[in-house]
């Protein structure tokens, strides 16, 4: 028989999809589990939204589409970026794609050559080192802190520099800590890249889900030099709640916009058509529905922390951003729960879930100390997965 793709075979199959799997398993076989897995909103896609669509297939709108987007869909995109990032792009700067995940793979397909390093700061998104891999780039991660609130500093960016660097994987808010860059420390990294004339992919996906005063600033903003630099890449899957749409963008140097959509035309071709039609309803129209999203997060958030900040044995970095909670578990490491030690998050994140709460190990986002907790749920969910985590902890010997 003849061997599979080494690098195919090389490819670790995502964490939190297999976590959510393995919860909706047990849900359909009757039993109680609570799930802190979900990497998405649990609001349906506004209404608005879903009309637009619905008009789109009316008006017989489901043929190919240009393979970068709809050209009211790239106008769009370019006036969000203008509103929300004081950014100018034109639509020759933009691609838009299925998913951010498309979007990041074209980018970094596009940039790296075989041997290409690519800085990743720890804890990173799953998807980051594996996309990576199937281009053909080496990952260099970068260990951060929870007393920095895990963000790779300046210094440590010129630090790990070489002559094969070719880019920086930048997520703010970050997936799973929650941290958010502050502009000031934007700032100092943009000059460290703009020395070396090193790439940044900045993912911005979780741009407006932020709190407690904090704001999100795009790198990219900062100057003309980091904007040549910088590609942005967004999606409208967490802002608007619609992550089955799978529509996402970014926005670069127009001759790198050139090359993606040139690979693009290869592999997925266009975007959804009348997704696309969607997306350009929440565009342009989404800012009230989005707020109230934002602030039932905000609650929900102040709400997990003051719940954890009841157990014993566990310990965070405050997230500011996102809907992620990236929880230190470590101190029960070693000790035994029903009779079998439990040594690493895997073994932690397991045995939780034969408790009734579904929640995914940190080692795959590169920190095995921790576990991930999203409250992309009803606050109903939180005070009893809480409670239920609290139960499951105090059986441990």
């Amino acid at each position: 028989m003849k061997k599979f793709s080494e690098k195919a075979s090389a490819i670790v199959p995502s964490a939190t999809l297999s976590i959510s799997a393995k919860a909706g398993e047990l849900k359909r076989e009757g039993k109680s589990v609570i799930s802190f897995s979900v990497g998405e909103p649990d609001f349906k896609t506004p209404v608005f939204i879903t009309d637009a669509c619905k008009e789109a297939l009316d008006r017989g709108y489901t043929k190919y589409t240009p393979v970068g987007g709809l050209p009211e869909l790239k106008q769009a995109v370019c006036h969000k970026f203008k509103r929300d990032n004081f950014l100018d792009y034109n639509p020759e700067n933009i691609v838009v794609s299925t998913g951010a995940k498309s979007s990041i793979f074209h980018a970094l397909f596009s940039i790296l050559d075989a041997g290409d390093e690519v800085i990743i700061p720890k804890p990173y998104w799953i998807t980051y080192p594996e996309i990576v891999g199937i281009c053909g780039g080496v990952c260099v991660f970068a260990d951060t802190n929870p007393e920095n609130g895990y963000k790779i500093t300046a210094e440590q960016l010129d630090d790990l520099i070489t002559p094969k660097t070719k880019c920086l994987i930048l997520n703010t808010p970050n997936n799973p800590s929650g941290s958010v860059y502050s502009e000031d420390e934007l700032r100092k990294i943009a000059e460290v890249l703009v020395s070396h004339d090193v790439f940044v992919l900045s993912d911005e996906v979780y741009e407006r889900l932020v709190f407690d005063g904090k704001k999100h600033v795009s790198i990219a903003s900062l100057g003309e030099n980091i904007k040549k630099l910088t590609i942005v890449v967004n999606a409208v899957s967490k802002t608007y709640a619609m992550t089955g749409w799978r529509i996402g963008y970014l926005a670069c140097d127009a001759a790198l916009a050139k090359i993606i959509t040139g690979l693009q035309s290869h592999t997925t071709s266009n975007a959804t058509s009348f997704s696309q039609y969607g997306a350009i309803a929440a565009l342009e129209h989404g800012e009230e529905a989005v707020e109230e999203m934002v602030t039932a997060f905000s609650k929900r958030h102040k709400l997990l922390l003051a719940l954890l900040d009841g157990i014993d044995g566990v310990k965070y970095s405050v997230p500011d951003g996102a809907f992620y909670v990236f929880l230190d578990v470590s101190s029960y490491y070693g000790k035994k729960f029903k009779g079998k030690i439990v040594s690493n998050s895997v073994e932690f994140c397991t045995s939780l879930l034969d408790e009734g709460v579904a929640a995914v190990p940190g080692a795959p986002f590169g920190n095995d100390a921790c576990i991930r907790l999203s409250y992309a749920t009803s606050e109903e969910n939180l005070y009893e997965g809480v409670s239920r985590i609290k139960k499951y902890l105090h059986k441990f010997e």
